[in-house]
Order: structure tokens, then C-alpha cells, then sequence
């Protein structure tokens, strides 16, 4: 049933595209025809023709243009009762075209002499019709626009949620907060994004690309407002390259709200299941409120972090509401480490890892799904060994296991059955996006085994230069015992952190760590001996582990909310039209900015889509409803007018300029120079089809 969900959503967006390609063509076949150029053809889709019709012949099955060619040559006096324009269906119905006599994008050799031949025709009608494509969709997406905004469209309001606590949005203090009273830093969850820029912000939405948009060197002028507060709050922010894809952030999240996300697809709710059992949760279902937390109401998702924050590490107690009733739970608080950037394969292929200092826990099972469970995987596994990873942390599982995309691989894992551990081998298949069926999770509240240390890390994905964590060169054998921390003992990482924060720099500005470890057994039989290992911690390390890694983090991972929305309507036609029109003109603006945001660098190339990745995305907005897809269907059309008007010779705006040039110098380009323009263009947007589409397919296999 989910496979066929998918492939329905697939169809309407594949059928959603055709019907914005058929409006492009569409205006250039009304524009032709208004000019007097002959059309000898206007089909949807490419290859050969499934079916078509003549005025004067009728339909046909298959292409009707021979015997059309046929009856000239018998009879022509016949033939000038019967339209020169054929309407095509092909066989490939994703796309189409409009022939014109004398004119082909790809062969300008196509030329004619005829008198209603494209190059007959005077140059500005030409130029009415080569722009009449691109301004026909940029008219069908206000129209979807005004549609959307009729209707009504759920959303995310313009509201900040989660703010990371080091990002350029909680850091920066108001530039009026002295005389407003504020005294501490930052955006906070729940403040209403007015304006970025002097831009009204409707939704999240537009958020995130006026940001990502912005010049990297630029201060974004950002104003809120707070509840209580009785002006708006201004903010000069200044964003940073995100650490996970290098686009430009300022550290805000969309509101999340206090509902438990639910699905209609089976998978995905047994998914949700899992990982609620995995939280110690089982009782709690899909769809229900979170009511409070730690005895405080809840408004949103924030509320349970800061409950959890405050908890000092000890339960905290849970309340959930729906239809059925009331569930309360207590859940335990997972310590906070350190989080950094390391690299699984290429340069761009990183990961997030929590560690202390580079001191990394061992890599477990968090929570299996179905196909989990079925290789022989269970919630709470610790691996013993992934391929030839022993007690591997994060990193090395991940490494291992996306190394044996495709195959089997072999696992170990330490299962508790009763009041003992026991050793567990299993053979696994990887699939081909790298994954076995489990979601990761480590031992850092479990044990004090450590995996190696963590060599190399980055803070940011732009940063150039790799560091060395200041204990990375300690723990040289995974599966290696930390017994104690400069002669505290510690049983569990939660422990080892709580040592290692009552580490003071000394008048040279480092603090001495001993780290006193039980290496893993030699061999069978032997016992290993207690070693001492030794490091200076700088200053700048002490205070990244205090500033990062002193609180606490919910078992409950805000993923497992639904994003908070809000109705997004107009407040009558008028008003439609004119949202219509701005959501337009702003997507437009948008389109062209990300070009020169391409060429000065502050916009990665990573994160352009092709048919791909737009098709993927489109499915999944799809299966959200017919507003989400009518909403991304125009941002598609106001796409495909922008690029179709760059000045490429294979594009209108090549063509547009061609045009421009014969009009100004009364004679068209040399047809040696416009194959030259034309032959260059294709081999640019070929050369971006693949790039691009190999970034989409990379981009499935890695989610």
C-alpha cells in the first residue's frame, strides 16, 4: 500500500510537471500563432507520437504528418483546407515542444524562407514569442499562488523554535535590549519573526531562504517579537556556514509543537513505536499531546528540553493526553557531550559525534525496525564488533558498515538476556543506501568502555584546518576500560564528563588529565593491567566542554514532534491576488539570487537539485496534499521561467538575445557563431544535468 501511495504521489508530480511544460509551450504556441508563424507542431511528451489530430483530418493513432506530406504533394489545393499544426501526444509524456517552421533551439541551420517562417518574422514579434513561455508560467504561478492562499494552506508560522546555543542567533544581543530591559543574549524560542531585512516573514518558510540568501558578509537586520515585550526587538546578526551543508544559518529551528508525529504509512508508525519504546516510552502513542513535563504545563517541545535541562540529571516525569486518556511516564536524561564534525568518507561526507575531549563511547542499537529485527538485532545491543571494527564508536560503525553497502556484514553484539551479557554473532545485508535497520545510539550511560579516541574533528564544515581533541591520542585500543579520572573512579561516561568539568587550568593555562585505563585482553586467558595515560587540556578545551557538554539532553528527540503549523490564508480575493503576486516576484528574485549566491560561494553547488532530487522532493510534499503540491508546483513553474530566460543559446534567453543583437544590427548573428553559442550551451547544461542529477541519486543513497 505504501509502495502504491508513493508511486501515486510520483504520477501526479511527473503529471504536474508535464502540465507546467504544456503551459510554457502553450504560451509559445499562442504567441507563434498571434505573429503569423507557421506551427507544424505542439506535442506533449517526446519520442513518437502515441496519437494526434489535424484540423481538417481528425485524430489519428500515431502521427498524422505523412499522410499530411502525401496529400500536399498529390493534391496542394486540398491541402490548404487542412491545418499545417499538428497536435501530438508522445510516448514519453514528461515534457513537450512547439515546431516552428524555421526554428530549432538545438540545429539554427533550421532556417526557411517561407513568408510565415520563424526567421520571416519581424525580430520584436520573435521576441514576443520566445518570452512568451516564460511569462505564461510566470502568470500560471501567481495563479497557483492566489489559489493556495484562497484556499488555505497549513504552515509554519514565522516563529523561532529550538535556537542552538552557540549559533549567531542566540549569541547577539539585541540592539535596543538595554533600553527594553533585556539583559541576556540571543532570539528566543517562541519570538515572532517579524522581518528580515525589512521583508515581512508570513511563515518559517520564508525564513530560512532570506537567511540562506543573504550575502556572507552581510548583517542581517532582524526584528522580533517577544511576549511581553512592548516593542519589537532588533537584531544585527551576521550568519554562518551550517555545519552540516555550508549553506548560511543563524542557528533557528522551525516551532515544534507538543504533539507525538504520526503517520498514515504502517512503517513509518512502527518506526515511531520503536523509537518511543527506545525512550522508555512503550505506553505513549502516535499522535498524542505532551501535557507537562517535569510538573510544569507544555505549550511546545521546548518545554520538555527545559524541563530536562533543569533536572540535573534525575527522572523526569512526563505526561501525555488524547482521545484514549492519559499516559504518565518518567524518562532518565541523557548527559550532553561535546558535538563535532568527523569525516566518514569524502570530504563532504561527515557526521556529527558526541564525545569528551575526544573520548568517544561505544556505538549501540538505539531502536530496530522491522528489517532490524528480522537480522537478528535487538533495542539496546552494544557491538562488540562491526566488520573489522572492534567496540567501535559512531564513526567506525558508520565507516563499517557503509563499506559493505550491498553485502553481508559481520556483527558481534553484547546482548543483556536476564542478569548477564552475552556475546551474540550475527551476519547482516547492508542495503544499498548503507543501512542495516537500526537507529544508532551509543553506551554513554551505560558504561565507561571507550571506542578509539577521535583523531581529527571540525566545529563548522567550512572550517579548513582538522583539530586534534586534547585526549585524542589516549585511548589507542577500542574496547578499553576507563577506570578512573585523575584518580576519581567512573563507571559510566556520565561520570567520566562529571570529572573531567572539575578540571581547572593551572598558571600555564592547561590542567593535567590522567586517565587510569584497563585495556582490552590480549588473548584468551590473559588478563590485561591497569596503565595510566596522561594529556595537558588547554584552556579552549576546558571552556568548549563546559559551554557544550554541562547539560542534559532529552531521551525524547525533538524528531519525534510534529513541526508546529498555522493556517495560511488570505483575508479575501484582493488580498489573494496580492499575495500571489509578492509570493511571485519573491520566488523569482530568490531563483536569481541563488545564482550570484553560486558564483561568490556562500550557496554550496551541493545543494541544487535536477529532475531527481525534484521529483523526490515533489513526492514527498505530495503525499502532504493538494495544496502543498498546487504551492510547489508554482515554485517549480516560477523556476522553470528563470532558468529558461538565463542568457544560455540554448535556452529562450539565449534566444532573446540573439534576437536583441539582429534587432539593433538589422541582420541575425552568423549561423557559424550561433552553432559555436549553441554548442557551447548545450555542453554547459548537459554538464549541470549530470552534476546535478548526481547529486540527487548520491543524496537518496544517503538518507
Amino acid at each position: 500500500m505504501e509502495f502504491l501511495n508513493s508511486a501515486s504521489n510520483l504520477l501526479l508530480v511527473l503529471a504536474g510537471f508535464t502540465f507546467i511544460i504544456f503551459i510554457h509551450e502553450l504560451g509559445h504556441f499562442v504567441a507563434a500563432k498571434w505573429a503569423g508563424i507557421r506551427v507544424l507542431a505542439f506535442a506533449i511528451g517526446f519520442g513518437p507520437a502515441v496519437a494526434s489530430f489535424r484540423k481538417g483530418m481528425g485524430f489519428r493513432r500515431g502521427s498524422s504528418e505523412v499522410e499530411y506530406l502525401k496529400l500536399k504533394e498529390r493534391d496542394a489545393a486540398a491541402a490548404l483546407a487542412i491545418s499545417p499544426t499538428e497536435y501530438r501526444w508522445n510516448w514519453l509524456p514528461f515534457g513537450g515542444y512547439v515546431k516552428m517552421l524555421g526554428q530549432e533551439d538545438v540545429n539554427p541551420n533550421a532556417i526557411s524562407a517561407e513568408p510565415d517562417s520563424y526567421q520571416m518574422c519581424v525580430p520584436w514579434k520573435r521576441m514576443v514569442v520566445i518570452s512568451a513561455g516564460v511569462i505564461f508560467n510566470v502568470i500560471l504561478a501567481a495563479l497557483l499562488f492566489m489559489l493556495v492562499f484562497t484556499i488555505g494552506i497549513q504552515s509554519p508560522p514565522a516563529k523561532a523554535g529550538p535556537v542552538s546555543k552557540t549559533s549567531p542567533a542566540a549569541i547577539t544581543m539585541a540592539s535596543n535590549a538595554r533600553e527594553l530591559g533585556i539583559k541576556t543574549p540571543g532570539i528566543k524560542s517562541g519570538d515572532l519573526l517579524l522581518s528580515i531585512n525589512g521583508r515581512e516573514m508570513s511563515s518559517f518558510a520564508d525564513v530560512l531562504p532570506e537567511v540562506a540568501l543573504s550575502n556572507k558578509d552581510d548583517m542581517l537586520d532582524i526584528r522580533v517579537r517577544r511576549q511581553g515585550i512592548a516593542e519589537p526587538l532588533r537584531f544585527d546578526i551576521k550568519p554562518t556556514p551550517s555545519e552540516f551543508n555550508g549553506v548560511l544559518d543563524i542557528g533557528i529551528a522551525p516551532p515544534i509543537s507538543r504533539t507525538i508525529y504520526t503517520s498514515k504509512y504502517a512503517k513509518e508508525l512502527a518506526q515511531v513505536n520503536t523509537r518511543l519504546a527506545a525512550a522508555g516510552l512503550s505506553d505513549v502513542r502516535p499522535g498524542m499531546d505532551l501535557i507537562s513535563a517535569g510538573g510544569k504545563p507544555v505549550t511546545n517541545a521546548d518545554d520538555l528540553l527545559a524541563a530536562v535541562d533543569a533536572s540535573a540529571g534525575k527522572p523526569v516525569a512526563l505526561t501525555f493526553k488524547d482521545a484514549q486518556g492519559e499516559v504518565s511516564k518518567s524518562v532518565i536524561p541523557r548527559v550532553s557531550l561535546e558535538r563535532s564534525l568527523v569525516q566518514v568518507a569524502g570530504a563532504e561526507d561527515v557526521i556529527l559525534i558526541g564525545h569528551l575531549l575526544g573520548l568517544v563511547p561505544v556505538m549501540k542499537v538505539g531502536s530496530t525496525d522491522v528489517r532490524g529485527q528480522e537480522q537478528g538485532l535487538r533495542d539496546g545491543d552494544v557491538f562488540i564488533r562491526v566488520g573489522d571494527a572492534e567496540y567501535p564508536s559512531l564513526l567506525d560503525g558508520i565507516r563499517e558498515i557503509r563499506a559493505h553497502k550491498g553485502k553481508t556484514i559481520d556483527l558481534v553484539v553484547n546482548r543483556r538476556e536476564g542478569d548477564s551479557w552475552n556475546a551474540i554473532p550475527l551476519k547482516a545485508k547492508v542495503d544499498e543506501t548503507g543501512r542495516i535497520g537500526f537507529g544508532p545510539s551509543d553506551t554513554r550511560e551505560d558504561s565507561n568502555i571507550a571506542a578509539l579516541s577521535l583523531k581529527s574533528v571540525k566545529l563548522h564544515l567550512k572550517d579548513k584546518d582538522w583539530i586534534t581533541p586534547a585526549a585524542g591520542s589516549l585511548i589507542t585500543s577500542p574496547g578499553t576500560r576507563i577506570l578512573k579520572v585523575n584518580g576519581k573512579p567512573v563507571n559510566t561516561f556520565r561520570d567520566i564528563r562529571a570529572a573531567l568539568l572539575t578540571l581547572v587550568p593551572d598558571t600555564t593555562g592547561s590542567a593535567t588529565l590522567s586517565l587510569t585505563l584497563m585495556p582490552p585482553s590480549t588473548a584468551a586467558g590473559q588478563s590485561a593491567h591497569e596503565v595510566e595515560a596522561t594529556c595537558q587540556v588547554p584552556r579552549a578545551d576546558l571552556e568548549a566542554l563546559r559551554e557544550s557538554a554541562s547539560g542534559w539532553e532529552s531521551p525524547l528527540d525533538l524528531d519525534m514532534f510534529k513541526i508546529e503549523e498555522a493556517l495560511m490564508k488570505a483575508d479575501g480575493p484582493a488580498a489573494a491576488i496580492s499575495k500571489g503576486v509578492s509570493e511571485t516576484r519573491r520566488w523569482m528574485l530568490s531563483v536569481y539570487v541563488t545564482f550570484v549566491r553560486l558564483y561568490q560561494g556562500s550557496v554550496p553547488v551541493n545543494q541544487l537539485h535536477g529532475p531527481v532530487g525534484i521529483a523526490s522532493v515533489g513526492t514527498s510534499i505530495a503525499d502532504r496534499g493538494v495544496m502543498y503540491l498546487l504551492l510547489f508546483m508554482a515554485m517549480i513553474s516560477v523556476n522553470l521561467a528563470v532558468v529558461n530566460f538565463l542568457p544560455l543559446p540554448i535556452v529562450d534567453g539565449g534566444q532573446f538575445l540573439f534576437l536583441v543583437w539582429e534587432q539593433i544590427r538589422g541582420k541575425p548573428a552568423s549561423l557559424q557563431f550561433q552553432n559555436a553559442a549553441t554548442l557551447a550551451g548545450l555542453v554547459l547544461i548537459g554538464a549541470m544535468f549530470l552534476f546535478v542529477t548526481f547529486n540527487d541519486i548520491t543524496a537518496l543513497f544517503h538518507r
